[in-house]
């Protein structure tokens, strides 16, 4: 108060000292500024517990939200089984995987799971059921047509033996089915045989480097037939989803064998030949005409992976020995056929269970089978009597050289043996001594004979196979 009245003196003096000028003074007390600022926080203050519980209630709930996306992750990831490429193989994984090396001093790495892998995926290009991948790239194609006939015990029997005498340790090997529904059905008797195939390779390998020792009588599978020399660029299957291998990287030495093995699959009918083509022509068609409209989709799709081409009838053939052996020297064009048995001297006929060659040739007649299959099919009159068989096609087919050779150029051999039939070779003889004179030879015409007893009795007399097989 007091600046103020000496102020406001001040004030009137100069107005006395000069005339026409005059100040105002406008004063805001102190008290009144803070009064407004603690209005202001008050109000604030007031306002704030709103917004808080607001915040901590959303923060609350983002915390639970966050724990439960990482824990339904960790779930998944806990239950995610990797593929074959992102596993690492070692020696005690399935034969599915890659070879193992084995060397003279070190014979014990060849091993596998007492209960090897049964899964499965597509064989080539989202088609088809692969089995069992091999090791490594085979030369060899095998084709065997399952007619629906066909019983279990007959296919078992074919699968087992070309495991045991090694006709699998050089070839790829490929099931033809008529159906999705027939290939279902022989689709576990195929694992089955897989799995009964590596449970024999451990048992013959453990024997092998054990001081135990067994006779060859006691079994008639050879683990030497599937050792090859390890190569320094071994190509994968085209079968299947590649597998990372790290056999190139494995020094090499002396004496260094691998195991080798051909991959194992199937295809049905609708998946190479969709439209089912020859029905137009046909009243019915079975598979061993309706499987010439199959070949040339899954050979023209594998024509350069290939050097040799067989097929088979799985009904009405055994396939033992190498099915190749007569046409491994001959040229790409070559086709090999047998002579099937007739009564009608006069007549020769061509046998269509067991037809090789090289892939070229196999590819042309496959390309030429389904147009004379039509042919055929429209001289007769009658649809309904379905008197058109492959082998009578076949037989016209290699007649008519000036067709085959001028336009097709297949080398047709006509071999001047036919396959050897189960009843000649059984005879009268009883016991092993059936069993020795069939393995005697490479191929075999069942003509409805059963001999799944007969090869079974053989096989289950071995005490050491006779532990890996269901059935003994």
């Amino acid at each position: 108060m007091a600046k103020s009245k000496a102020t406001t003196s001040t004030t009137s003096t100069c107005n006395n000292n000069h005339n026409g000028m005059d100040f105002l003074l406008v004063f805001f007390p102190q008290e009144n500024t803070n009064n407004n600022n603690n209005n202001t926080k008050l109000n604030f203050t007031s306002s704030n517990p709103n917004n808080l519980i607001h915040s901590k209630t959303q923060f609350t709930i983002s915390i639970c939200i966050l724990l439960l996306f990482f824990t339904l992750l960790i779930f998944t990831l806990s239950n995610f089984e990797p593929s074959i490429s992102n596993i690492t193989p070692t020696p005690h994984r399935f034969l599915l995987q890659k070879p193992l090396i084995i060397t003279k001093s070190k014979t014990q790495n060849l091993f596998f799971p007492k209960k090897p892998l049964t899964t499965s995926s597509h064989a080539l290009q989202r088609m088809g059921t692969l089995y069992r991948r091999g090791t490594r790239s085979m030369i060899n194609l095998m084709i065997c047509h399952v007619a629906d006939e066909t019983v279990e015990h007959d296919f078992r029997l074919f699968l087992r033996l070309i495991h045991r005498f090694g006709v699998t340790a050089k070839n790829d090997v490929v099931f033809l089915f008529s159906s999705p529904s027939t290939s279902a059905t022989f689709s576990h008797v195929i694992q089955q045989e897989n799995n009964a195939f590596s449970s024999l390779v451990n048992i013959h390998n453990e024997l092998r480097n054990s001081t135990t020792r067994f006779t060859k009588s006691e079994s008639r599978f050879e683990l030497t037939r599937f050792y090859s020399r390890k190569e320094s660029e071994t190509m994968e299957p085209i079968w299947g989803k590649r597998i990372r291998s790290n056999l190139s990287k494995v020094e090499e030495g002396e004496g260094e064998l691998v195991l080798s093995y051909g991959s194992v699959l199937s295809f049905d009918a609708t998946e190479l030949d969709t439209e089912n083509s020859l029905a137009g022509f046909l009243e019915r068609v079975p598979l061993s005409l309706r499987r010439w409209a199959c070949y040339p989709m899954l050979l023209g799709r594998v024509k350069r992976n290939f050097k040799h081409v067989v097929l088979v009838d799985v009904k009405n053939a055994l396939i033992m020995k190498d099915p190749f052996g007569r046409v491994r020297n001959r040229s790409p064009e070559s086709v090999f056929l047998f002579n099937k048995k007739n009564s009608d001297k006069t007549r020769s006929q061509v046998n269509s269970a067991v037809i090789a060659g090289g892939a070229r040739g196999m590819r042309r007649l496959c390309n030429v089978m389904p147009v004379e299959i039509v042919r055929a099919a429209m001289q007769h009159n009658n649809k309904k009597k379905n008197s058109v068989s492959d082998s009578e096609i076949l037989s016209q087919l290699v007649g008519n050289k000036f067709m085959w050779k001028k336009n097709n150029n297949i080398n047709f051999i006509i071999s001047t043996e036919s396959i050897p039939e189960a009843s000649s070779l059984v005879g009268r003889n009883s016991g092993t001594a059936i069993a020795t004179s069939l393995l005697n030879h490479a191929i075999i015409q069942r003509n409805n004979h059963d001999l799944s007893s007969l090869f079974k009795k053989e096989i289950c007399s071995s005490v050491v196979d006779s532990s890996v097989y269901r059935d003994c």
